[in-house]
């Protein structure tokens, strides 16, 4: 990961100048900024203001505080964990409680924004081609349509609304309180009363912050496009504001985006356009309810794409040559805040034959074929035999706390706190002479971080199907028909700490 500013030593001093305040008749200090425009160190998301940049102070704070150790797993490459961290350390102080910082790190929640960084990237090409057809379409030198585009806007539609219920099935989790989400279900036990006004700043913020970690995976791209879409999916477009940065579409361009089960009704009794997902729902598209949890069988290609790609881990997309915004990049083409650098990657010396990350190509939809949907419709589901386990790495309650001192770390360190550099930090080394720690802790120490990063002999049995190993979302399937009467394969699995 490259830094922002060259320099990896902070001063502890005010840099600036001294100017004459008249009004005031006393000295007035004006700060010097290392920003190059200050206006734009805040970015507005639904009311709040995130942070867009960081100084040098604050960057030498996150990296030595708050980036993922690397005794993780794929601790050298992008995953959305890092995007979730790097949101946390950029967000609002009032988003700071306990309840939602223990909440953006549940397993349920994750798997929500990974089927929301996968509905984005599709929704984003959707986009890019409405508008790029919207210019054929126009002008003295206007294209034709022909039944077969009619047709083709129709199976791209159909591939959109399948993304858009795999974010709904996610979705309904979380709302429903069930497994461990239920100690963040608004309506209180015995009592039956509901926290509207509690729940309410809650939904506002969580929705905030997946529009920021949507925006970041995506490239810093389409902010208004993200911002509007994420509204209008979690609650209705009644509550999208008019705003002139955002596209208006026509009434054809909204069936091809919304879907052809969107429906606009009066505000008391809309629902959102994830529940309406689900709420209609084909024949040939009811496996997807269940990817991710069971191992899919039949002859439906379509489906079997759509579970390759929730499936697959992040670090893995290219070797299935999918790309899902900056999830799987190398470490080290990115900087602190997760922009791309152009040196690293000049360096890197990809090109069209030679670009695993999608990063010289450019983001393309694949053209279907036009009985698309006649083929779908005649493909056969047979009975499933394996069923997916999520394997996670849990957050500790340590790091969970630490991120409620973020504003007194960061003040401590401002105030006079040490953040040195590596010369000092050698200097600092060599002249202690106390001794470290004793041999057989460093032995624990490696055996603790070697059992987390290899495979548990539990999970090696003669019934294993297949692993893939990753931070976020490793996939092991086992058969089923010998554990039917096991509770353990609806739950998620944890690595030890």
């Amino acid at each position: 990961m490259k830094r922002i500013h060259a320099d990896k030593y902070a001063p502890k001093y005010y840099c600036g100048k001294w100017s004459w305040d008249k009004k005031k008749d006393c000295l007035h200090f004006e700060p010097h900024n290392d920003l190059e425009n200050v206006r734009e160190r805040y970015v507005m998301t639904n009311g709040y203001k995130f942070l867009r940049t960081i100084n040098q102070e604050e960057e030498l704070i996150f990296r030595h505080e708050y980036v993922r150790s690397e005794s993780t797993f794929d601790a050298d490459t992008v995953v959305i964990n890092d995007i979730i961290d790097l949101t946390l350390f950029l967000m609002p102080s009032e988003f700071l409680t306990f309840r939602f910082v223990e909440f953006m790190h549940k397993p349920a929640v994750h798997r929500l924004i990974h089927a929301l960084i996968i509905y984005f990237e599709y929704f984003l090409r959707m986009v890019e081609f409405v508008l790029i057809r919207r210019d054929e379409l126009s002008g003295k030198l206007a294209q034709v349509q022909s039944e077969q585009t009619n047709e083709q806007k129709r199976i791209f539609s159909i591939y959109l609304s399948q993304y858009r219920m795999l974010v709904a099935r996610n979705y309904s989790i979380i709302i429903k309180g069930e497994n461990d989400m239920q100690k963040y279900y608004h309506m209180t036990e015995i009592v039956n009363i509901s926290a509207t006004i509690k729940d309410k700043y809650f939904h506002e913020q969580f929705l905030a912050v997946c529009t920021q970690i949507i925006w970041i995976c995506m490239h810093r791209r389409a902010y208004n496009v993200i911002e509007m879409e994420m509204n209008r999916l979690f609650r209705s477009e009644h509550f999208i504001m008019k705003r002139q940065e955002y596209l208006s579409f026509t009434a054809a361009e909204r069936s091809l985006l919304y879907g052809r089960y969107n429906k606009i009704v009066n505000y008391r009794t809309q629902i959102s356009p994830l529940v309406q997902e689900l709420e209609h729902i084909a024949d040939e598209d009811l496996p997807i309810l269940w990817i991710g949890e069971r191992k899919y069988r039949g002859t439906d290609t379509r489906i079997a794409e759509i579970e390759l790609e929730y499936i697959v881990p992040g670090p893995q997309l290219r070797m299935i040559d999918v790309a899902h915004g900056i999830l799987g990049h190398p470490k080290r083409l990115y900087n602190t805040l997760l922009d791309l650098d152009w040196p690293s990657v000049r360096y890197s010396n990809f090109s069209y034959q030679d670009d695993p990350y999608h990063i010289i190509r450019q983001p393309y939809l694949k053209i279907p074929k036009i009985d698309a949907i006649k083929m779908r419709k005649a493909s056969q589901n047979f009975e499933h035999f394996y069923k997916v386990y999520r394997i996670y790495e849990p957050c500790s309650r340590q790091k969970i706390f630490k991120w409620l001192r973020r504003d007194k770390i960061i003040q401590l360190y401002r105030s006079g706190g040490l953040l040195t550099n590596i010369i000092s930090r050698c200097e600092k080394e060599l002249a202690d002479t106390t001794y470290g720690p004793k041999v057989e802790q460093i032995i624990a120490n490696y055996f603790k971080v070697k059992s987390r990063l290899r495979k548990r002999a539990s999970h090696a049995a003669d019934d294993t199907l297949s692993v893939a190993t990753s931070q976020f979302g490793s996939i092991i399937t086992n058969r089923s028909l010998s554990r039917k009467k096991s509770n353990a394969l609806n739950q998620d699995h944890f690595f030890e700490d």
